[in-house]
Order: structure tokens, then sequence, then C-alpha cells
């Protein structure tokens, strides 16, 4: 370990999220104020760092970005140095270059490498930490699936996002007396959709959590269609399954760390729901919208909290851990617990009561 951290790297690793141009701001920021540190950004996440790609970060470099959506530095949530596929004569190979992208940090000068992602990123950091490259992470997702964080930057963009589209099917609904669907990201976790769900005032909310029964949707609707409520809102999270029953795959990438591409519960609810009900009912898939855009002002603070925290774990070379925000306070909690869990909602958390509590059906 050098006397002093002269050199670090940051890259964003996973999909894109609003916030993490916060983020890379606060950090290189940080670090040049207070100790004149130089920054390498490595471009889009670890293929950038296979692929020997990067670009130094300077005050110029990342001023004005701070409410740019998505990142400066690109991203890729395909590359993972333990796995990373090349092709040989003509197929594609699995091979593990995680020494060699560890020997380049090391030709750069690099004292510490910063990597903001989510659950697959965290994994990644973890092993290349053991492997003995100081690391610090910074938590990201719009999903809020991950492990050691009470909150992810880049959720609250999302949920205000999906919110304001269920803002705005309501009125189309009330219109037609329809059954609207609409389908939320979220993967495996229902965080965002149970957010969304609340804020937008749905009046079903399916996450992947707990299992649904399409009857008790349908009597829900209907239900609602008997007192003289001649529409109803579903929000459904694209990982929503019934009882027994399995997720709805979109696609298959081999490629890919997560295989599976989910997507279209909606559509095939929709059929089911009208089929029962007699009822018309439309479905929406938000998709990557979801995703994109300017960041809220929560996530340009949070982002800058934990950008900001990652460069003093760095400046006091406490590595081997991850920002994260633990009640009001940002705090540093061990890579060893984080990388490759995901934080699932629970049926005691107070968000599922407060569905329970107004009325809301989960389809249980």
């Amino acid at each position: 370990m050098p006397d002093r951290v002269k050199r670090v790297g940051i890259l964003t690793g996973g999909g894109d999220c609003p916030g993490l141009n916060a983020v890379v701001r606060a950090i290189t920021k940080s670090l040049i104020h207070f100790d004149d540190i130089q920054v390498i950004g490595f471009e889009d996440g670890f293929l950038g760092l296979l692929e020997k790609r990067y670009r130094l970060l300077d005050w110029d470099a990342v001023s004005g970005i701070l409410q740019q959506g998505g990142t400066i530095l690109g991203s890729s949530n395909k590359a993972n140095p333990f796995n990373h596929g090349v092709e040989r004569n003509g197929e594609i190979v699995y091979i593990d270059y995680s020494d060699q992208a560890i020997d380049f940090c090391r030709e750069l000068g690099i004292d510490a490498l910063i990597c903001i992602g989510g659950d697959g990123t965290m994994a990644i950091a973890k092993k290349l930490m053991n492997k003995g490259l100081p690391i610090v992470g910074v938590p990201k997702t719009i999903d809020n699936d991950l492990f050691g964080t009470d909150v992810t930057f880049g959720y609250d963009t999302a949920v205000s996002i999906a919110a304001e589209a269920i803002d705005r099917i309501h009125t189309t609904a009330q219109s037609h007396h329809r059954v609207m669907l609409v389908e939320i990201m979220g993967r495996y976790a229902g965080w965002l959709t149970l957010g969304a769900g609340l804020a937008g005032g749905a009046d079903v909310i399916l996450i992947p959590e707990i299992e649904y029964d399409v009857d008790v949707i349908a009597e829900r609707v209907l239900e609602r269609s008997r007192k003289g409520r001649r529409f109803s809102i579903v929000a459904v999270s694209e990982g929503a399954k019934p009882k027994g029953g399995e997720l709805t795959v979109q696609r298959i990438i081999e490629d890919s760390p997560d295989k599976l591409r989910l997507g279209g519960i909606s559509m095939k609810l929709c059929s089911q729901i009208e089929d029962i009900t007699g009822l018309e009912s439309r479905a929406t898939i938000l998709g990557h919208l979801q995703r994109g855009g300017t960041p809220t002002a929560f996530d340009r603070i949070l982002g800058t909290r934990y950008g900001v925290a990652a460069a003093e774990m760095v400046r006091n070379e406490q590595f081997g851990y991850m920002a994260a925000l633990r009640g009001n306070k940002v705090s540093a909690v061990s890579i060893d617990e984080v990388g490759g869990k995901t934080r699932l909602v629970t049926t005691d958390d107070q968000l599922v009561q407060a569905a329970l509590a107004t009325g809301v059906s989960l389809g249980i």
C-alpha cells in the first residue's frame, strides 16, 4: 500500500441509473478538492477495465453533469472480469481475466478502485477485493434491492416516473371504464412497484415476493365495478407470478450475468382479467422509460452524499467497504455483507402494511 493515495479509478457497472453522474461528480471534486488526488474513469464499466479504455476526470470534466441522467462514463451489464466472453474459432468462450484487470490497474498506478453499481457489480468488486485490489463501493439501482443500505440512488427518480405514469393512466381508465394494468421494473424485488403503486393510488399491487391469485384480482375489480367505481388500476411488477406459477420471461440473453429478461406479465394478466370479469382491460409496459432522464433532487443529493462518503473512505484507506444509507446517516458497510445478495420486500414491511391498511389488494 502506498504512503498516500495518489490516483483513484472509478467505474459505473450494470444498467444506467439517474444520479450516476452526481456520484461521479462528487467523488472527483471531493478527491481533487481535499488532496489533489488524480481520478481515472473507466469507460463502460468493467468492460473498459478489460479493454483498457479510460479517461482522466478533472474538475472541468465533471462540471455541469449533476442534473444529467445516465453516466458520462458509459456502462455495461455484461462485462465480468472473472467470466468474460470472447470469440474463439467462431464460438464464445468464457475466460477469467481478473488478474489482467488487476495488473492493468497497477500499471496505471491506481491505488484504489471505486465501483458504483448494484448487486452484480458488488459481487465482482468483492472478488477483486479478495484478490488484493483496494475497493470502495457505492450502491446504485432503481430496484432498491441492494443489501446493506436502506435506499439506493436512482430509486426515487424511478418511483416518481412510474407514479406519474399511473397518474396519467387514471384519466383514461376513468373515461373508458377500464381495468388498466401498469407493468413496472424491479426484477425479483417489489420495491419499485410497491412504492409507485402506493404513490399512484393503485387498487391492486402485485410484487414478486407475494404470489398472486388471479381470481382474487378479478373479484376486486368486479367489486369496485358493482360499487360504481367503474375502473381499476393494477400496478404489477415484471417479476410477479401466480401461485405455483412461473416468471414471465420475455427472452433469454445467454451472455448476460442475469440471463432472464422479464416482461409481459401485464399482457398475460390483462387477457385473464378480461376473460374472467368481462371488463375491458388494457396493459402498459413502462420499460426503460423508468430509468432515464433527469434525476430528482433527492437522488442528486443522495448521489452527492454517497460520492463524498466514498471519497472520504478512499482518503482514509477504508477499503473493502460500501457507502450505505442507514436511517438518515451515510455510513460504511462491509462489501463482504453486500456482494451477491438481494434485499427483498417482506410481508411485515411498513409499505406492505400501509397498502393493506388502505384497502389495496395484493392479489392474495
